[in-house]
């Protein structure tokens, strides 16, 4: 497949970037929607949708370990944009408009983060594990995820992974976000926190659960495309009445995720096309 233009001169891309940054601004103005903002209240909503945690440090390939510690400060960062943060009847959360452009002015740091196709180190790397955390959380909710991206590449092999594969949210300020909806009467809040080794999160609401979630992948498999591999799987989800024999009430697949491998994968591990 041809690359962009913009990837063969540096200039173009940052052109093509500024563009894009500056329609998303007035899509954030002029869209009508209504945006949660920052607060200061940091009461709590009464009931516990659902609670997750991710590890901080993990080994990732061959990557730089200083770039793991400095997306540890850049999360603390993000978390302490979001913590809080009330979502609702009708208003739209938009991570990166919450979040805003990380610089090293605010204290951002170098950490990893995936693009062109590789895992490499810029500023603000690491704040998709705190995107992954909230998009994980809404799945288990009635909040609608209007705006999501995952990443077109898998760059390293599973290791101690707890959630399916491509259930992720990529981010890349402010173009590539993470937005969601809330169409119901009730009010959400994510209570979230950078603990000694975890991401803990906690999705709250105004009101009691009345279903239980369960979200899961199928038909995972690697194939060979050529001189490379190509990984896949679906993601599902289930909605329950509440109780472990609730009658299912809802089926549905919400992603197919069709993604390059970046790394060296067995032959027994390989399906047929």
């Amino acid at each position: 497949m041809r690359k962009p233009l913009s990837l063969y001169h540096p200039w173009l891309y940052a052109l093509r970037v500024w563009q894009r940054r500056l329609f998303r601004r007035c899509q954030w103005a002029l869209s009508g929607r209504h945006y949660v903002e920052q607060t200061a209240d940091k009461d709590r909503l009464p009931f516990r949708y659902i609670k997750h945690t991710s590890k901080l440090i993990r080994r990732l390939g061959n990557s730089d370990l200083a770039l793991q510690h400095g997306k540890v400060i850049n999360l603390r960062l993000a978390v302490e944009c979001m913590d809080g943060v009330r979502i609702g009847p009708g208003e739209y959360f938009s991570f990166c408009r919450l979040l805003g452009r990380p610089t090293r002015r605010r204290g951002f740091v170098e950490g990893m983060e995936l693009s062109f196709g590789e895992a490499r180190q810029g500023v603000g790397g690491g704040v998709c594990q705190l995107s992954n955390l909230l998009h994980w959380m809404a799945l288990h909710s009635p909040l609608k995820v209007v705006e999501r991206a995952n990443h077109s590449f898998d760059p390293f092999p599973d290791d101690g992974r707890v959630l399916p594969f491509g259930s992720g949210a990529a981010i890349f300020y402010n173009f590539v976000d993470l937005v969601l909806f809330n169409p119901t009467q009730q009010t959400f809040q994510f209570d979230l926190r950078v603990a000694e080794h975890q991401l803990e999160g906690i999705l709250l609401c105004s009101a009691e659960r009345p279903v239980r979630y369960h979200v899961y992948q199928r038909n995972h498999r690697f194939l060979r495309s050529g001189a490379g591999v190509i990984r896949e799987n679906e993601i599902w989800r289930d909605v329950h009445e509440k109780g472990q024999q609730g009658t299912l009430l809802e089926r549905a697949c919400i992603y197919c995720n069709r993604v390059r491998v970046k790394y060296p994968v067995d032959d027994e591990q390989l399906s047929d096309a």
